[in-house]
């Protein structure tokens, strides 16, 4: 069965570590995975959207009010505002992967990354609300879903990770767990690399490091089963292959 994969990429820098001068690491291992991928599943369909190189646009007072107009109700200019929300999503929704190399910058997410994630979590697409509902009013649309999402990251310092010296500063991987699942996608593997700004061997053992575990974690998921195409949110996925 043929599945779909969405590769997205959130660097400002333009081409790929290794490759190009001053290229970007998460370039590098975003598409080191998809490449592998591939070799593994060529007939698989690949969706591109760099957030990096072409930001979304921001929310504005105009896209809220537009979201949060019932669609029968909406009128022609409130389309236009969410048409590009509704593109993203529409890729989101189509895909069974999604593979996102997302550096972290001052401590977060980059900013075209943010608008992303701003345009995709969205009131009726990917979480429900309903005010008269009892108890928790919010609800994920894509929890059956069967959607896996991949965080490839790097970081100038060191140290990030759980339980590390300064775990309590990356707010890059627990932003994206926080708004993927609360639109029910909780699936979430994620690696990085780290010394950036150091520039010496302790960055290139961690680059090398993370292609290794890049290659491993593709090649433990293509080990683990032929999963199933993600079904239509809201239908249980009662074929899919846990994969990890």
């Amino acid at each position: 069965m043929m599945l779909t994969l969405l590769h997205l990429d959130a660097s400002a820098r333009p081409g790929r570590s290794g490759a190009q001068p001053h290229g970007s690491h998460t370039r590098r291992l975003s598409a080191r995975f998809v490449e592998r991928w591939s070799s593994y599943r060529p007939t698989d369909r690949v969706l591109y959207r760099d957030v990096g190189a072409a930001p979304p646009s921001p929310v504005s007072g105009r896209w809220i009010h537009a979201a949060f107009t019932p669609e029968p109700k909406r009128e022609a200019w409130m389309r236009e505002v969410l048409a590009e929300s509704d593109a993203l999503i529409d890729e989101l929704l189509a895909a069974d992967v999604i593979v996102a190399g997302v550096p972290m910058y001052n401590f977060g997410v980059p900013a075209g990354f943010k608008a992303y994630i701003d345009n995709i979590v969205r009131v009726g697409r990917t979480f429900g609300f309903d005010r008269s509902r009892a108890g928790d009013p919010y609800w994920p649309l894509l929890a059956e879903a069967g959607k896996r999402l991949f965080v490839l990251s790097a970081r100038g310092d060191h140290g990030y990770g759980a339980g590390q010296r300064i775990a309590h500063m990356n707010h890059v991987e627990p932003a994206i767990r926080t708004a993927f699942g609360y639109i029910g996608i909780t699936e979430m593997h994620s690696l990085a690399v780290e010394y950036d700004e150091f520039a010496d061997e302790r960055l290139q053992a961690s680059l090398e490091q993370a292609d290794a575990e890049v290659d491993h974690l593709v090649d433990r998921l293509h080990a683990a089963g032929r999963p199933q195409p993600s079904p239509v949110a809201g239908q249980p996925n009662r074929g899919a292959s846990v994969l990890l």
